[in-house]
């Protein structure tokens, strides 16, 4: 998970640039200037439907998952080094017109985004964590907070299917049927219970100490699950063991499920499987 850091020394700047694109920056779109509700009355919901902004693409994919359809991404999939992002008049204005600004508690600039646009939209702290149980259950909660509950339920219900195929397709790749140990960095032992690997360590987000090195490479593990948003190259040179990068992060098309198919191939691959 990358400790993302965005610049916003000009937020503040910018929000004069958003009185222009905005006006009051609470209108719809519609010339009226008033929020409009929803069916069930609860209001900034545009025709029944939540406007969602989020800080990255996996916030965007959560949303999406959980039956949003408006979703606004502020720093685009193409930034690798988030801090080198300049806010644009177009991403307060998108912020300004939001009923939800998803973040995650390690984000520490979605408050800002929504404190300098003047927004009415209601923060939501998202735990970004790929391990199935609790993209489930952090699925149902936005779902439910963006009524749209069957939505959510309908792809929870694709995911367990597309998830246990592909573990049962990964597990079927075990080096002569055994489950591998592996040393797997914090933010990528979602993978680990995918593979339905043996977990006998784990490292990070700081850099490996040389005790640590020691003590991991003890552990004589057959593969080491390397995050690719926060690699520092080989993690266990000396161990034998095969490294693997793990991408937690969606495309631009918000799709969480190629994570997962991805992460699977790579594991295979791994471990010797087609």
């Amino acid at each position: 998970m990358a400790r993302t850091r965005v610049r916003f020394a000009s937020l503040l700047a910018l929000s004069a640039a958003l009185a222009l694109v905005t006006g009051c920056g609470n209108d719809t779109g519609n010339g009226s200037g008033n929020d409009t509700a929803s069916k069930d009355g609860k209001p900034g919901h545009h025709g029944g439907k939540p406007v969602v902004v989020v800080t990255t693409t996996w916030e965007g994919a959560f949303a999406k998952a959980a039956g949003a359809e408006d979703v606004k991404v502020i720093v685009p999939q193409s930034v690798h080094h988030a801090p080198d992002y300049d806010p644009k008049p177009s991403d307060l204005a998108a912020v300004g017109k939001a009923d939800f600004v998803l973040y995650a508690p390690f984000e520490p600039y979605a408050a800002k985004i929504k404190d300098a646009a003047g927004s009415k939209a209601e923060l939501v702290e998202v735990n970004l964590d790929n391990d199935s149980d609790k993209v489930k259950g952090e699925v149902a909660r936005l779902g439910k907070l963006f009524g749209t509950e069957a939505a959510a339920a309908q792809w929870t219900a694709s995911f367990d299917t597309e998830y246990a195929k592909l573990s049962k397709d990964v597990q079927g790749s075990w080096p002569g049927g055994k489950s591998p140990a592996v040393v797997s960095q914090v933010f990528t032992t979602w993978s680990v219970k995918l593979a339905g690997a043996t977990a006998v360590g784990t490292y990070g987000p700081e850099a490996v100490t040389p005790a640590q090195l020691a003590e991991l490479s003890g552990k004589k593990p057959a593969l080491v699950l390397d995050n690719a948003h926060m690699s520092t190259g080989t993690v266990l040179p000396d161990a034998g063991a095969k490294q693997v990068e793990i991408v937690n992060y969606p495309g631009a098309d918000l799709d969480l499920l190629p994570v997962y198919r991805n992460a699977a191939a790579e594991l295979k691959k791994a471990m010797g499987g087609s």
